[in-house]
């Protein structure tokens, strides 16, 4: 099956080691970092979204107008706008990329992030919105007629949609989540499943938990799974964990500093949301795990989203990645400290051993499968 990898679209050079130097949107840093993984091999770039962030979707416009290969994942937020208007916007984006959006969307597992832009439901409403709006844009996506809708969060009546997406019969939707809730969400409507980097063991428990969400909601097709890494890479073994060891030692400073690091908790010793609540319960078993996942980023931060971490020379973090991808992870996520250099990096040094090694399991099955099909043909035959 093909891999696909997914950078960071951050719209200014701001990380967890790194106070940004500029606005919180720079035009110049955005176009730059996302020019860098086109040129690098990259597939697709995520457009993420926070309550006080850039507006993702005219930053991704943006980027779509001025490149011409590299696609485009759109965080979203159901709360932060209606259904029938979000859908639109989604298609004149893929109009504008020309067919290169997916959408991810977020329930929320922060009750007061959520909360910053009027959201009051509780977590078990928030998906249950989420599945709704998921439905609803999906069909105005596809029907060109009108039609009403009379649900538990949204009704309307009578709407059509002018603009539809170039993709057919639309664009993918992704999703994410680790708790029973998330999987039978994500499971019933998602093309896409999205992880958070774990232990071998634990992503594959995952894995099948949305397959059996997928199965139960009467699908036949799973989703495709994707899951999100910070690789530290450098020539050797040693190098990589110096540069490991001094990326947790900057981040520990500046929250001693007070300075904010990743995504806010608001203060609570621990995050609301199930998968950075598996990220310190990793953390807090073991600080290596498998070939090169490290969880000490993770509980730096705090479990704050994607911070498990794959240390190593280029070739190491190559085949553990390649590991995840023997589980059925087809998509792989990667961002790493320095937002631009290491994106230039992994492109170079990383993704090439991946797609080679891909291919090279592609063709080996492609001939068991043909040999196979060769022996049913001479059995029946004979």
């Amino acid at each position: 099956m093909p891999v696909e990898f997914l950078g960071i679209a951050a719209t200014n050079n701001g990380s967890e080691t790194t106070a940004r130097s500029g606005a919180a949107f720079d035009k110049e840093y955005t176009l730059r970092l996302a020019r860098a993984h086109e040129e690098h091999g990259w597939d697709r770039v995520l457009f993420a979204y926070g309550s006080g962030s850039p507006d993702p979707a005219p930053a991704a416009a943006y980027i779509a107008s001025r490149l011409d290969r590299l696609q485009i994942l759109l965080a979203h937020r159901p709360n932060v706008s209606y259904p029938t208007f979000a859908a639109k916007t989604f298609a004149t984006l893929d109009q504008i990329s020309e067919g290169r959006l997916a959408v991810h969307f977020i329930t929320g597992g922060n009750d007061q992030e959520q909360g910053r832009e009027g959201d009051i439901l509780t977590k078990d409403e928030r998906y249950a919105r989420t599945r709704e709006y998921i439905r609803i844009v999906k069909k105005i996506w596809t029907t060109r007629e009108p039609f009403d809708h009379k649900g538990e969060h949204y009704r309307f009546r009578d709407f059509v949609s002018d603009v539809f997406p170039v993709q057919q019969p639309r664009p993918k939707v992704s999703f994410g989540g680790s708790s029973p809730a998330a999987y039978a969400a994500g499971g019933a409507e998602a093309d896409i499943y999205c992880l958070w980097g774990e232990p071998l063991a634990r992503t594959a428990e995952q894995i099948e938990n949305v397959k059996a969400a997928a199965k139960a909601a009467g699908r036949t097709e799973v989703p495709r799974i994707q899951a999100a890494f910070r690789p530290i890479i450098a020539p050797t073994e040693e190098l990589a964990w110096e540069k490991a060891h001094r990326t947790v030692g900057v981040i520990k400073a500046r929250k001693e500093k007070g300075e904010a690091i990743g995504k806010r908790h608001n203060g609570q010793a621990q995050p609301q949301n199930t998968g950075s609540q598996r990220l310190i319960a990793i953390a807090e078993a073991g600080e290596r795990y498998d070939r090169a996942l490290w969880t000490p980023t993770a509980a730096a931060t705090g479990g704050a989203g994607n911070s498990n971490a794959l240390v190593g020379t280029p070739e190491t973090v190559a085949l553990a990645l390649l590991d995840y991808y023997d589980l059925g992870v087809d998509i792989l996520s990667a961002r790493g400290y320095d937002l631009l250099d290491d994106a230039i990096d992994f492109g170079r040094y990383v993704i090439p051993i991946v797609r080679e090694e891909v291919a090279k399991r592609d063709a080996k099955r492609d001939a068991e499968r043909a040999a196979r099909a060769t022996q049913s043909l001479a059995a029946v035959n004979g």
